[in-house]
C-alpha cells in the first residue's frame, strides 16, 4: 500500500483574514498579563515549567504548555527571522519552544493566553527569560 502526499496551502491576506484588536483589548492584555521590562541585550524566552488545567479537577492528564508574547515599546530583533521590528506577536508552544531576541532599545513583553472560560482554570507556567550576552552588533 502507497501512501499520497497531500499538501493544502492556507493563504492568509493581511487585511481581510486579520482579527483586529481594538485599543482597548490590548490595553487589557497588557493588565491581563504578565509584563517585564528588558534592556539593551540577547536574551532566550522560553517556559520553564508548570501547564494549565483548563477545567479544574477534571482528570490527571496535563494540557500542553501554551504562552503568547506580545512585543512592544522599542526596537528588537527576532534572531529566528533576522526582523527588526518594534512590536510582534510569538507564542512558545510547549517545553522545546524559544524565542531568541537581540534587543536593541528597551522593550515590554506581556505573557499571556486566550481561553473562553477562565473561571474553571488552574496551574500556573512559568517563563523564563535568560540574558545570554550584552548587545552584539545585530544591525
Amino acid at each position: 500500500m502507497t501512501t499520497q502526499t497531500s499538501i493544502t496551502d492556507l493563504v492568509v491576506n493581511s487585511s481581510k483574514n486579520a482579527y483586529q484588536l481594538t485599543t482597548q483589548q490590548i490595553e487589557g492584555i497588557q493588565k491581563t498579563g504578565v509584563t517585564t521590562e528588558l534592556a539593551k541585550g540577547t536574551y532566550v524566552i522560553r517556559i520553564k515549567d508548570g501547564f494549565f488545567d483548563y477545567v479544574k479537577n477534571a482528570g490527571d492528564e496535563e494540557n500542553e504548555a501554551l504562552i503568547l508574547l506580545w512585543i512592544y515599546g522599542g526596537k528588537f530583533k527576532n534572531l529566528k527571522t533576522n526582523k527588526q521590528v518594534i512590536a510582534s506577536w510569538s507564542t512558545l508552544n510547549g517545553y522545546d519552544d524559544t524565542l531568541t531576541i537581540a534587543v536593541l532599545e528597551p522593550i515590554k513583553v506581556t505573557a499571556f493566553f486566550f481561553d473562553t472560560e477562565v473561571k474553571d482554570n488552574a496551574g500556573d507556567v512559568t517563563i523564563s527569560v535568560v540574558k545570554v550576552d550584552e548587545l552584539r552588533d545585530y544591525k
